[in-house]
């Protein structure tokens, strides 16, 4: 049951109402009666009802007073106004006010049961969707954990940009705020798990992978490191600083990982290896990170079980990497085949950027440009670009790079090669789209005459699609598709009216008109006067 509450100064009329209608019948409660909008505040304050059906004109607060305090109080009450004929107008004019209905007094009880009926619709829908969305709420609370390790697992195996990282984390309430990123893998040495006789432990691998996970999570928490999570039988740590500083970075995680080691071992009776990997201080760059992690573990073949290794340490090269990346590629790609000239130039100053803050093997640079350059090459041949009319019959850009000893002039060439791409690719479209249109024409002025002619049938024929057509259509002609039929139909008619005795009916058939009538009110339409108006007038 719904609780209602009704107001008006009359007794009279309140009773009268009151009489009207079962009210339990239709889901509501009469739980208050009020002479006033002060008695009836006092009232909601105490009981809060969904639904108050009140008077206008009431002494010391009046109805609408009544609406505004109560809005402001209890937006979710629904207000049903009764108003007498002469203040219908005014009450029409009022502000929203959660005002359902205005009902002309005196109200008959079958217009009253519809406004309630709908009164009560609206507050089943709010309540329906307020459960919906409490449900929706703790399953989102419910499925955060699965959420988040989903998210970490993605960071360490793909890549990521940063805008989706930075969304992601504070959906999940993850932090990875910081300069720099490192990620550590911890991982058993398994001749311990499946061969030691000294730990029950050993009897449950599950056991053992929760029991090493939690004995890390306690250690991290005590520093404040919760992005730590299970991934391969592993367990995966991933830290953000503040600070650039590779050697105070390694200072801070490397104490902390001995602990995590020396206490696993002590409780557990078993070993395991830890790999750290390379400290970037690009977010995006995890997976990075977490690779050259698992590349260290791959060093306990050589150096032994039961130590943090650091691939710092094994490889030092490997703490400045460049890497042409997936997104790197699509972002290139995108620019030279549907981007702008600015687009192009700020995309190769990004890379060409990031290529100079990093200090790596000239091998490293010579792959990185390979790469950038078998990308630009690839969208030039899927967009059926004629190298040799672009670069002339002699040109090999692979050699051309090779003659290089300076990265600035090789960003210059970079440019070059992209915007000579970009620029054919541009020509070529247009060319495309300039024929397609002048078929379209040649198309309408063949087949206008037919009634059945349509947007669909003229883009089976020009193989095309109608979205695709309908855009490059009206950006050459400055018409969309009708209104160019419309005008030839038009300008023909107008000739047969003028060279010929043809009727008006024939004439309508003539440049595909199945109605006469129509084609009279289309011609009225666009000339201003009637055919055979038209005709009187030469």
């Amino acid at each position: 049951m719904y609780k209602l509450i009704l107001v008006d100064d009359e007794e009279e009329v309140r009773k009268g109402i009151l009489k009207k209608i079962q009210w339990e019948q239709y889901g509501f409660q009469l739980i208050g009666e009020a002479e006033n909008g002060r008695e009836a505040l006092e009232i909601a304050e105490k009981v809060t009802p969904d639904v108050v059906i009140t008077d206008i004109k009431m002494p010391f607060m009046d109805g609408l007073q009544l609406s505004e305090v109560l809005k402001k109080r209890f937006p979710n009450i629904k207000i049903i106004i009764l108003t007498g004929f002469d203040e219908f107008e005014y009450a029409h004019r009022a502000v929203n006010l959660n005002v359902i209905e205005y009902a002309l007094k005196p109200v008959s009880s079958k217009d009253l049961i519809e406004i309630l009926l709908k009164a009560k619709t609206q507050i089943d829908e709010e309540l329906s969707k307020k459960a919906d969305m409490d449900d929706l709420k703790e399953h989102y609370v419910k499925s955060l954990p699965i959420l988040k390790e989903k998210f970490f697992t993605s960071l360490i195996t793909s890549k990521m940009p940063k805008e989706e990282i930075q969304e992601k984390s504070i959906n999940y309430n993850v932090c990875l705020d910081g300069k720099a990123f490192v990620v550590a893998v911890i991982s058993m040495d398994q001749g311990d798990i499946y061969y030691s006789k000294k730990t029950e432990y050993a009897k449950t691998l599950e056991l053992i992978k929760f029991a090493v996970f939690n004995i890390a999570t306690e250690i991290l928490s005590k520093y404040n490191m919760d992005n730590v999570f299970m991934y391969n039988d592993q367990v995966i740590l991933i830290s953000n600083y503040s600070e650039e500083d590779r050697i105070a970075i390694s200072n801070k995680i490397l104490p902390i990982l001995e602990e995590i080691r020396q206490n696993i071992k002590r409780c557990l009776m078993l070993t395991v290896t830890i790999g750290l990997g390379t400290i970037f201080s690009d977010v995006s760059l995890i997976s990075d990170s977490y690779e050259n992690a698992m590349s260290a573990l791959d060093y306990r073949l050589i150096i032994g079980n039961d130590r943090t290794i650091w691939i710092e340490d094994i490889e030092p090269s490997s703490k400045d990497k460049i890497v042409f990346d997936e997104i790197m590629e699509h972002d290139l790609s995108s620019a030279i085949k549907v981007g702008t000239e600015e687009e192009i130039n700020d995309i190769l100053d990004k890379m060409f950027d990031k290529l100079l803050a990093v200090k790596v093997p000239f091998k490293d640079y010579q792959i990185y440009l390979l790469e950038m350059l078998t990308t630009i090459l690839k969208v030039a041949k899927n967009s059926n670009v004629d190298l040799v009319n672009v670069f002339g019959e002699n040109y090999n850009l692979f050699v051309e790079l090779y003659e290089f000893n300076d990265l600035n002039r090789v960003r210059k060439w970079f440019k070059d090669i992209s915007l000579r791409i970009w620029t054919y690719i541009i020509a070529d479209r247009q060319d495309t789209c300039k024929l397609l249109v002048q078929k379209a024409e040649d198309y309408i002025s063949r087949y206008y005459s037919d009634s059945e002619i349509t947007i669909n049938k003229l883009c089976n024929y020009l193989h095309i699609s109608p979205t695709y057509f309908s855009f490059i259509f009206k950006r050459e002609t400055e018409m969309t598709f009708v209104n160019y039929l419309t005008q030839i139909r038009m300008d023909m008619s107008k000739e047969l009216l003028r060279t010929t005795n043809m009727k008006s009916s024939a004439i309508a058939k003539y440049v595909g008109y199945s109605e006469p009538n129509y084609f009279s009110y289309c011609f009225k339409k666009y000339f201003g006067v009637s055919p055979s108006e038209y005709r009187n007038s030469l």
